[in-house]
């Protein structure tokens, strides 16, 4: 995938804090739960419940909420299709992790089961 810098540049800026309960209102809708939500966001990028409560409150752009994240070593294990690309094939690392939580977030409010979303 071969994005603007324009478009990846937006995509940095935008606040954690404001995409959040859009992810948590996605997983609801579905019968998920936010400690199922939690547990997605932890297992992607390393943060403990307060960790993901703080950087919320403190309004962080996705530059820096996956800045501060460590990564799960089977996070290249994440693959297919969300906002109409492949995400193993995204060349921007910040717009790929973006889209490797939309895409954990969509697995979860599909109801996939928490195994195959965590890659165990």
């Amino acid at each position: 995938m071969n994005k603007s810098s324009t478009h990846n540049q937006r995509i940095a800026a935008i606040t954690f804090a404001s995409v959040y309960p859009m992810y948590l209102a996605k997983v609801e809708k579905k019968g998920r739960t936010k400690d199922e939500l939690h547990q997605v966001i932890t297992w992607l990028t390393g943060f403990d419940d307060n960790k993901i409560e703080e950087l919320i409150k403190e309004n962080v752009t996705f530059e820096t909420f996956f800045g501060y994240a460590t990564f799960n070593p089977n996070t290249h294990l994440i693959a297919g299709v969300i906002c109409d690309y492949r995400v193993e094939e995204i060349e921007n690392p910040l717009t790929r992790q973006v889209r490797y939580l939309d895409k954990l977030v969509d697995e979860l409010a599909k109801g996939k089961a928490m195994e195959k979303i965590l890659r165990k």
